[in-house]
């Protein structure tokens, strides 16, 4: 509601959701002018509690819940539940990600919602689908992770690790955004919602998809090679003399060449038969290494950058995260705290535009009295 023309200005979504991947939906609709009433327990969703980083709010809480209303409602009482329904009935989206089940028993059921809310466009958030036998099962983020194999080719060859931020809610709040963005689209020619699903572990089981074909169509496991690709040499990152560690990525034959005449200044290299083709080094990446490490180690991350600059070899430097906010390429939005205060977080992706005024995150049952009396 915040930005100066928002394309999903007008439309009432109702979220009863917590912690990263429900919000992280509804909050991208929120950014697109959407009205998004998020439902709350009494005592708060989850997120609200995770820590008291960011002013003595939860940093999830505030990433994921600007320009968001909140109406703090018991789903037990029925004189709260029948609020529920007739909000529900006003709404254009609804979106949940409570456990499995309980949507169900609120009397929002695929079918109930089909029958009495036939334009409705309902998004139920599962860690696992309906129809698997995983279906009863709960699902948090690392479980998900866990589950899909992709725990098994992040970390060292030593450690399997899972992915540094919420990978599996992330993926499933960006799969549900687009999930709704079409949903609304066939709604403009139908004049009929949907009810969509959207598993964590369909999402993460998506982005499994290489590591599982290598495995069902090659026979062979992903390895977990630190940072380093598993199936794309050399991309990788190299110490260099000054301390400094720069990733280096070749993926074509052109940049093989030029990086082996101009970075390592060994021509010799690009003739060499064990790596005259990215499987190849792929498969001799120990013996690539000998060759490559020796050249960056004798030169400072200046020099190197210069001579991947030269040979128009794509490059990175190995960031920390105390690095981020120092980064010429992060870009900023603020955003409004309920005590007032203004924090800067990462401009959301889609709002080229930004926002006229910043958007606020509001406090636990900020909306309750005026949602009672609109939908009374």
């Amino acid at each position: 509601m915040s930005e100066l023309i928002g394309p999903l200005a007008g439309l009432l979504v109702i979220s009863i959701e917590q912690a990263v991947a429900a919000p992280l939906c509804t909050v991208r609709l929120a950014d697109a002018g959407a009205r998004v009433v998020k439902i709350e327990r009494p005592e708060g969703e989850t997120a609200r509690h995770y820590d008291s980083t960011v002013e003595g709010m939860s940093a999830y809480f505030v990433w994921l819940n600007r320009g968001k209303e909140s109406a703090t409602l018991d789903l037990k009482s029925a004189s709260d539940l029948e609020l529920l329904h007739r909000m529900v009935a006003k709404a254009d989206v609804l979106v949940q990600n409570l456990a499995p089940g309980a949507i169900g028993r609120l009397g929002l059921s695929a079918e109930a919602i089909s029958q009495r809310f036939p334009r409705l466009i309902a998004v139920n958030i599962v860690g696992y689908g309906h129809d698997t036998d995983y279906a009863a099962m709960r699902a948090y983020d690392m479980l998900v992770q866990a589950e899909s194999g992709l725990c098994s080719v992040t970390g060292t060859p030593d450690t399997p690790c899972k992915i540094g931020v919420s990978a599996a809610d992330i993926a499933t709040g960006m799969n549900a955004h687009a999930a709704i963005l079409e949903a609304l689209l066939a709604r403009e020619r139908t004049g009929r919602g949907q009810v969509i699903e959207i598993a964590m572990f369909d999402g993460m089981a998506d982005w499994m998809a290489v590591p599982l074909l290598h495995y069902e169509y090659g026979g062979r496991d992903t390895q977990r090679y630190g940072l380093a690709h598993a199936s794309i040499y050399p991309y990788k990152p190299y110490l260099c003399r000054d301390g400094g560690s720069i990733v280096v990525s070749i993926q074509q034959n052109s940049e093989w060449h030029r990086f082996c005449e101009v970075v390592l200044q060994r021509p010799d290299l690009k003739d060499d038969s064990r790596f005259a083709t990215n499987a190849l080094r792929v498969a001799n990446r120990h013996a690539l290494d000998v060759e490559i490490e020796p050249v960056f180690a004798s030169i400072d991350s200046d020099e190197a950058i210069g001579r991947l600059e030269l040979a128009q070899n794509a490059w990175g430097r190995v960031n920390v995260v105390g690095d981020l906010p120092h980064h010429g390429a992060l870009r900023r939005i603020d955003v409004l705290l309920p005590n007032g205060k203004r924090v800067r977080v990462p401009k959301p992706v889609l709002r080229s535009a930004g926002f006229a005024n910043p958007p606020k995150v509001p406090s636990l049952g900020a909306d309750t009295d005026h949602i009672r009396t609109e939908f009374a």
